[in-house]
């Protein structure tokens, strides 16, 4: 029987030395690897992970799946309910090491029925539930610690190369007829820092301006938890990133929604990425998450007409 071992981290700036030393603690018996390239989310569905599907293809009937710790696999209840499901049908065990699941056998079964066991299932619930909480929670904490930022004139994201206190100055230097080019040299910054300082001054800002159709009013969507998990984990345009940054989450029951405010071209653009979610090029769907595509769907539809 084999061992296998599943690893992951959420960023490309972290490593996986932490589950390594777990793993080799462990002892583990001729480990086949199975690890995720870098900056694999956790909002991603393990189902769909690159290597954790790999390591459901060579699993055998049998096999022993290894990791560090639960969240390392998966991010709340349905993702482990999901998991659960699909270790029971190829007969794996699954092993955790360390954190909150270690001392539990999560593949247990009632012998008669086949289902997950009822203490099982409200220990993987519970402590599911806490995690979430505890994400939710450093979520909303950065977010305000954000807006507190920005009420006392901090704004967020890349510093311009041209400080605040020459800006004056170039754009004095620039009205006055120094060219872009000198002006960088002068200040050691490239053409483009010098283009956005003195950007509304450009010959062509004005005609721009004239000529660009009215501005899209910003509408308000409910989009449902699985499809924000889904997309948090897609390669994102700023502005697609900024409307799930700053979406509100809508607890319902045990799921969630995330109340995001953005312009019709920017809710298209996302439902356009949730495409993947009806299954299709031997990627197989989810059911609910198919069902919640189709949900948002609706209402991206209902809010924003695409045609005539």
């Amino acid at each position: 029987m084999a061992n296998l071992v599943y690893k992951r981290v959420s960023t490309d700036q972290q490593s996986t030395a932490r589950q390594n030393l777990v793993l080799d603690e462990a002892g583990i018996e001729d480990p086949v690897v199975f690890e995720e390239a870098p900056g694999t989310s956790s909002r991603l569905h393990p189902l769909q992970r690159p290597k954790f599907r790999a390591l459901l293809d060579y699993a055998r009937p049998g096999d022993t799946v290894h990791i560090s710790e639960m969240f390392r696999l998966v991010r709340g209840t349905g993702h482990i309910l999901d998991v659960l499901d699909v270790l029971h049908r190829d007969r794996l065990a699954l092993r955790i090491h360390d954190g909150a699941f270690s001392a539990m056998d999560l593949t247990a079964r009632h012998p008669r029925t086949g289902e997950l066991l009822s203490t099982v299932k409200f220990m993987v619930q519970t402590l599911a539930a806490a995690g979430e909480l505890q994400r939710d929670l450093q979520r909303e904490l950065t977010y305000d610690g954000l807006r507190a930022a920005e009420a006392e004139g901090n704004k967020g994201g890349r510093r311009p190369a041209v400080p605040a206190e020459k800006t004056g100055d170039v754009r004095t230097a620039y009205l006055e007829g120094r060219s872009i080019a000198a002006l960088a040299r002068d200040h050691g910054v490239s053409r483009g820092a010098i283009r956005t300082a003195v950007a509304d001054l450009l010959p062509d800002h004005t005609a721009a301006e004239e000529d660009a159709p009215a501005p899209e009013l910003a509408v308000t969507l409910d989009m449902p938890g699985k499809i924000a998990d889904f997309l948090g984990a897609a390669d994102l345009e700023p502005a697609e990133r900024a409307a799930l940054d700053q979406g509100m989450v809508v607890r319902r029951g045990q799921g969630y929604t995330l109340r995001v405010t953005a312009v019709p071209a920017v809710h298209r653009r996302l439902l356009a990425l949730c495409q993947p979610l009806d299954g299709g090029q031997g990627t197989p769907a989810i059911p609910a998450q198919r069902k919640a595509r189709r949900e948002y769907e609706n209402r991206v539809s209902a809010l924003v007409p695409t045609g005539p």
